[in-house]
């Protein structure tokens, strides 16, 4: 198996990037966030970590920022009904330790929320990604309110989430407002720091 990659980027797009390693140019398919950063770093030597999926009719190397992507990238098409596709979509959606994190909570609406992911589907990743990821958080960077270990006022940050959803905000919006919450905030707290950031006076 390739498990990596080194070499300059010599072009990148929105689905795919090229790197010239030994004289060669490798295409690698990678998630939306990876490309961009890709596209930045035209004629720059990086690094990333790769998976070969073979199939009867092609060969695929797919790209990632860390070995923990790559991982989460395995376990998502581990699940019934999951190619390379979807788990690309998913990774695209959000940061690896954001994904644990719904994982760890059983947040179904956060998987329901990146497009091409329905109910169904999402309820399923859920629940057979549960006993394969890491835990989230782990390695996660300092200071970010919604990276980390689950806490005992999950539950309400959720809740929080729901109520400023019905509020008007999108799921984005409403996790980005609530973050930087004080750690044990009451749903009132959580609310009030909630609309404080979404609508600056």
């Amino acid at each position: 198996m390739i498990a990596s990659v080194k070499g300059a980027v010599l072009s990148a797009d929105a689905e795919r990037a090229v790197i010239a390693v030994g004289g060669l140019g490798l295409e690698l398919l990678a998630a939306g966030p990876t490309l961009s950063a890709l596209s930045r770093q035209v004629g720059e030597e990086v690094q990333l970590h790769t998976y070969l999926h073979v199939r009867e009719d092609a060969l695929q190397l797919f790209g990632f920022r860390s070995a923990r992507e790559r991982a989460f990238f395995l376990a998502l098409i581990g699940v019934s009904g999951v190619g390379p596709k979807v788990a690309l979509a998913v990774l695209s959606g959000y940061p690896v330790t954001e994904l644990e994190r719904a994982i760890a909570f059983e947040d179904v609406k956060k998987f329901e929320s990146i497009p091409g992911i329905g109910k169904r589907l999402a309820q399923r990743l859920v629940v057979e990604l549960k006993d394969r990821v890491g835990a989230p958080g782990v390695g996660a960077p300092a200071g970010d309110g919604f990276a980390g270990a689950p806490t005992p006022g999950a539950d309400i940050v959720l809740e929080a989430r729901s109520a400023l959803q019905n509020l008007g905000l999108t799921l984005r919006e409403a996790e980005e407002a609530l973050r930087g919450a004080p750690e044990g905030a009451d749903l009132q707290a959580l609310l009030q720091h909630a609309l404080s950031r979404a609508r600056p006076s």
